[in-house]
């Protein structure tokens, strides 16, 4: 490798293989990503926490010989720890949490060789399907900086997407992984239910609704990382069934034909605009031409009951992070420490009863046995990842006063997701359509609970059928 032009030739697993011929050295990778993130953050602002001296510090004391040794990586800035750094789940009240120690899915990334130099940034709590915090400000889009990489995990996002590295830390309690994954043109997938651990500090997140995995480039980047890292911690609460084999070896493998429902209306009733339906008639057109059947069909769950668990779980659990860090702190958390409609979600939680947070838990439960029926059926369920292509920047006010208009444009623009975090099934956005104005819009394939060996087999064929991994948006660091 010679001045480090063929970087964008390689995926995470091809960096890894340059390292082990010796062709290139970590620190030579280390050196070209934060030079390249250094170039294009200026314009992104996708990784406002930067780690390079302890990235440094961790190749000098020798890389564990993981599938990826050597490769940079960056954190997501939300709930994962790293010991001697800031996690602030992109929150004033959280802005100097330094951590004592490893989350466990960080020393699982550490042991695979990855070199982590940064977090990428992160709407408060994750409680946006854009990322625009107050505290470090917004991400751009790569494709068009006026617009959102969506959120959560939309500072991962729009790093890869620059080609700033191949693959991020990303996590998923209601969209968060997919959603940016759609709006910057990558592949994301998220796990089932406990196929990552989420300890030691948690069991679960969000009821058991939050994942925590990655956005990629490629398939096999994305496969490979989930191979190194799934898998329960001691004192987990629950775990997953294993795999049959490495979801690595699914990648290449064709899948048989599916039977693939497909629909293009959320459970909330809110359907797809013109453009991306568009891209949903594209692609149920390309899985038809593989051998697939797509028939029109969906589970049908009430979308009150959806809000009612959603807000069970969701605002409960944001009293008690206050709450926890009030305690951390010595003194309750102020208002003006967080955000506008943060607080307001809180204060939410704080109203509800025990019987409520438990009902949340049981509407989660029982949707999930009504979409396994539904599955018995389908192999996979299609929809687009989200109803809109990316929205402007401003879009999703969290600092604003009505709460009304973030939950009216969080159900106009992102309906199709969060049914998954309920009911634990892996579901993946993969990126199979620009619009006409040239931003990504992915569509999103949802398997039986703990099959993602499936999806990956699918995702692995519509990469090769139609690739996108040569695709650059106009902000990359290769430019």
């Amino acid at each position: 490798m010679t001045g480090f032009k063929e970087y964008d030739d390689y995926d995470a697993l091809g960096l890894a293989e340059l390292v082990a011929k010796k062709e290139v050295t970590p620190t030579e990778l280390l050196d070209e990503a934060i030079s390249r993130l250094e170039k294009v953050d200026g314009t992104l602002n996708s990784v406002p926490l930067k780690h390079y001296d302890e990235a440094r510090s961790a190749i000098d004391s020798g890389l564990p010989d993981g599938p990826f040794k050597g490769v940079p990586f960056l954190l997501k800035d939300l709930h994962l720890l790293m010991k001697g750094t800031v996690t602030s789940f992109g929150s004033g009240a959280f802005k100097d949490n330094v951590a004592d120690h490893d989350s466990t899915l960080t020393e699982r990334y550490k042991e695979a060789g990855l070199v982590i130099f940064g977090k990428t940034n992160s709407p408060e709590f994750g409680l946006a399907g854009t990322t625009e915090p107050r505290l470090y400000g917004p991400t751009h889009n790569p494709w068009n900086t006026d617009h959102s990489p969506g959120g959560s995990s939309g500072g991962a996002a729009a790093a890869v997407a620059a080609g700033v590295l191949p693959l991020a830390n990303a996590s998923d309690g209601g969209g968060s992984i997919r959603i940016p994954a759609s709006a910057c043109g990558l592949f994301g997938m998220k796990p089932s239910r406990a196929r990552t651990p989420l300890g030691p500090d948690r069991g679960e997140g969000w009821g058991g609704m939050s994942a925590s995995h990655a956005v990629s480039r490629t398939v096999r980047d994305n496969a490979a990382l989930l191979d190194a890292t799934a898998g329960p911690a001691p004192g987990d609460p629950y775990s997953c069934p294993e795999p049959k084999r490495p979801f690595l070896d699914e990648v290449s493998i064709e899948p048989r034909p599916l039977r693939i429902a497909v629909t293009d209306t959320g459970p909330n009733g809110n359907s797809a605009d013109a453009a991306v339906s568009a891209g949903l008639e594209a692609t149920v057109k390309l899985l038809e031409s593989l051998g697939h059947t797509v028939t029109q069909a969906a589970p049908a769950i009430d979308p009150n009951d959806m809000t009612v668990a959603q807000i069970g779980l969701i605002a409960s659990s944001t009293a008690l992070a206050l709450d926890m860090r009030g305690e951390a702190l010595g003194r309750p958390v102020a208002q003006q420490e967080v955000e506008n409609i943060t607080w307001a979600i809180a204060e939410n939680g704080r109203s509800l009863s025990g019987t409520d947070v438990a009902r949340g838990t049981l509407l989660i439960h029982q949707f999930s046995r009504q979409v396994a029926a539904f599955m018995n059926d389908y192999d996979v369920l299609l929809s687009p990842t989200l109803a809109l292509p990316p929205v402007p920047l401003g879009t999703v006010n969290m600092d604003g006063d009505d709460i009304g208009a973030y939950i009216d444009i969080n159900a106009r623009y992102m309906p199709f997701a969060g049914l998954f975090n309920m009911t634990g099934q892996p579901s993946m956005s993969v990126p199979m359509h620009w619009t006409d104005d040239g931003l990504p819009v992915g569509m999103m394939f949802t398997g039986p609970f703990g099959n993602e060996a499936t999806l990956f087999q699918l995702a692995g064929q519509l990469e090769r059928a139609q690739p996108w991994a040569h695709r650059r948006p106009p902000v990359h660091a290769a430019n």
